[in-house]
């Protein structure tokens, strides 16, 4: 079985249009989304709703939940006070791009996915199994990523979150993180997603690259009132 996951999509109908149409070309048979569908970028709703009309399974990410819930915060580490008032923001920006129904729909999203196959058990989750704002990096000690798994009760997490792909396995088990569709900070502005091989005794874990026009994305962001340059800057660099 070939899967595949996508994440933080954050508002990038022009990413996550490109994404969508990549994943048809590799043969897939089903695709996940490991949530953060809204904040930072220019049409949230428009997301939203091409996500639904895909039918595409999608967990609650941080920014989902507070956009959901109206919260004014995302749950998000911020160190500089200067990120933490752009984030506010896209908060702000956020709440006012989306409707009732975008929100009701983003509060009803489950913290996982699980899918069984081949005697391994997939689990996507946003963050991690304890919390949908848990950052589980490429370098979390293998202990920490042990015991994620175990409470996922998981041969194989994939997670979103931290915007930067990885593959780690721990003994026979593997914690995967799919990237970024819409915000991506692995160096370059090209929207990212991962294909997974469940077939066989291995998990091949494959992060696939996919260009888009940045720029009309980054145009929508500068033409804006309220989102902050600093997002169009951060797209066309790879954050």
């Amino acid at each position: 079985m070939r899967i595949a996951v996508i994440a933080d999509v954050h508002g990038n109908l022009y990413a996550l249009q490109a994404v969508l149409a990549d994943v048809r070309r590799h043969g897939v048979e089903r695709v996940f989304c490991a949530g953060d569908l809204v904040g930072y970028g220019p049409q949230p709703g428009e997301a939203i709703a091409l996500l639904k009309e895909e039918r595409i399974p999608t967990v609650m990410g941080n920014y989902d939940d507070a956009i959901g819930h109206g919260r004014l915060i995302c749950g998000c580490d911020y160190k500089d006070p200067a990120d933490l008032r752009l984030a506010e923001k896209s908060i702000e920006f956020t709440l006012w791009a989306t409707t009732d129904g975008d929100r009701a729909y983003l509060r009803s999203l489950p913290a996982d996915l699980r899918l069984d196959y081949g005697g391994k058990s997939l689990v996507v989750v946003h963050g991690s199994p304890l919390r949908l704002n848990e950052y589980l990096h490429a370098d979390t000690p293998a202990e920490t990523l042990e015991m994620m798994l175990d409470r996922a009760g998981a041969d194989v997490l994939v997670c979103g979150h931290t915007h930067v792909p990885y593959h780690r396995q721990v003994g026979a088990r593997h914690v995967i993180n799919a990237g970024s569709v819409g915000k991506p900070k692995h160096g370059n502005p090209n929207a990212l997603y991962c294909v997974l091989d469940l077939a066989g005794p291995n998990v091949a874990a494959t992060f696939v690259e996919v260009s888009y026009d940045v720029e009309k994305t980054a145009r929508l962001i500068e033409q804006d009132p309220v989102l902050p340059a600093e997002f169009a800057a951060g797209l066309r660099q790879g954050w």
